[in-house]
């Protein structure tokens, strides 16, 4: 079976990863997304990754 998938940038680990997933406009790899799930407010990944998710921009909505 042939793999379809498009590398594409991760926004947190700035890596070309195949699979994972689009918030607004920032691509994240399911390797950083399963960090950032198991990550707790209180270890100093924490801050890195609310950092990251800084730099997501939001798509403007027209109704």
């Amino acid at each position: 079976m042939e793999n379809n998938y498009k590398s594409e940038m991760c926004g947190i680990c700035n890596r070309e990863k195949p699979k994972g997933i689009h918030l607004y406009t920032l691509f994240i790899c399911c390797d950083c997304e399963q960090k950032m799930i198991h990550t707790e407010p209180c270890e100093a990944e924490y801050q890195h990754y609310l950092d990251k998710l800084k730099n997501m921009k939001q798509t403007t909505l027209y109704s």
